[in-house]
């Protein structure tokens, strides 16, 4: 069992008041598919989503890059509480973005600063001017959280709704 949670990778790490984002290691990956516990996790880390995600850092390498997913790490205990992430690359200027808070940490506004950080870095991206969530309309705090986050709906489906925000000048860099 890990004591200590590893060195961040070479790449910045986001700060915000109470959170940092800081990119996956490998290692982290692993143990993640691999039902490691170390002990710098919360104790319902990882959740599903994460699994899933972890699952595909061999197929999509970029993902562990300085614009990929990150692990949420609250400032105050050091814990791993969640993960959010940029689907890289972009594609015609927009880049989707996903989040999730473990259970035991939700309600706290996580989400919506963790969104609004990463959205703020991935805008100020070159060939970036738009960052893209779908959401099921089943689930209204994660609506919620775009919204929180300074996302506006521009389109809704059967069951989804897409969210996006856009860099302030629209134009791309």
């Amino acid at each position: 069992m890990t004591s200590s949670p590893p060195p961040p990778p070479a790449h910045a790490q986001l700060t915000t008041d109470r959170l940092i984002l800081r990119p996956w290691t490998p290692a982290e990956a692993t143990a993640v598919l691999d039902d490691d516990r170390p002990a710098h996790w919360a104790d319902d880390f990882p959740a599903e989503g994460d699994r899933v995600i972890a699952g595909l850092f061999e197929t999509n390498p970029a993902w562990l890059g300085e614009h990929g997913h990150r692990l949420i790490i609250e400032r105050d205990s050091g814990l791993v509480v969640g993960s959010i992430g940029l689907f890289w690359p972009p594609s015609q200027g927009t880049v989707e973005i996903g989040y999730g808070i473990v259970a035991s940490r939700r309600g706290r506004g996580y989400a919506p600063e963790a969104t609004q950080a990463l959205a703020d870095f991935a805008l100020a991206a070159p060939g970036v001017h738009t960052v893209s969530a779908t959401v099921e309309l089943s689930n209204p705090a994660s609506i919620r959280v775009l919204e929180k986050a300074g996302f506006h709906r521009w389109s809704t489906e059967e069951a989804t709704a897409q969210f996006r925000i856009t860099r302030p000048n629209g134009d791309e860099r």
